[in-house]
């Protein structure tokens, strides 16, 4: 059975680990689905946004997926917690959440996977630095869709949306992003070994 076209031109790590197919496809992204499920509940409480390990996730599943299969992982995290799944942070589900003061960085994660994937797709994540800019600019996505909802619906000013909706996540945003980088790494250095072995 050959795949539909969710792979991409240049094979993210997925697909050089296991083999292409509609099935494959659809464990990928229930997989990336489960996993972000997980680590939300890796939290710090704070308020009005706890610092969870959703983003790590987030950008986890989209370098390795790619940005189609990346972005329907999160598409499916966020439809199957509207639908009331105790999926998000703190066992949370709903549409209430959705339409609360996260719900902007929970649709962010959408376009956030996807575009991780796409700098996967040109080898950015293969590299430590260029992993960190990728990672980095992954999470700066987030918040550029969180940000404005969280304004909005509380009604804050500029500066006290940043204060409770940004600052406190910049620290924990770049170790995310250094985690992601180096486990990407150290997972494409074990393929490309495993590789050598077999060409041998």
């Amino acid at each position: 059975m050959s795949s539909i076209p969710l792979a991409p031109v240049r094979p993210v790590l997925a697909d050089r680990v296991l083999p292409r197919s509609l099935v494959t496809d659809a464990l990928l992204v229930v997989g990336g689905m489960l996993l972000t499920a997980a680590l939300a509940q890796v939290e710090v409480p704070l308020r009005p946004v706890p610092v969870t390990g959703q983003t790590l996730a987030v950008l986890l599943v989209g370098a390795a997926l790619g940005p189609v299969r990346g972005a329907l992982s999160m598409a499916l995290y966020v439809l199957v917690g509207a639908l009331g799944a105790p999926v998000f942070s703190g066992f949370d589900g709903g549409t209430a959440t959705i339409l609360g003061p996260t719900g902007g960085y929970l649709l962010g994660f959408v376009l956030a996977a996807a575009a991780t994937g796409l700098l996967a797709q040109r080898r950015w994540e293969r590299g430590l630095l260029t992993g960190m800019l990728a990672f980095v600019g992954g999470s700066g996505v987030v918040f550029l869709l969180g940000l404005p909802w969280l304004k909005a619906s509380l009604d804050l000013s500029w500066g006290e949306t940043l204060a409770s909706g940004l600052y406190p996540f910049v620290i924990g945003g770049l170790v995310k992003a250094a985690i992601a980088a180096g486990v990407l790494r150290g997972a494409w250095a074990l393929v490309d070994r495993a590789d050598a072995r077999k060409d041998r």
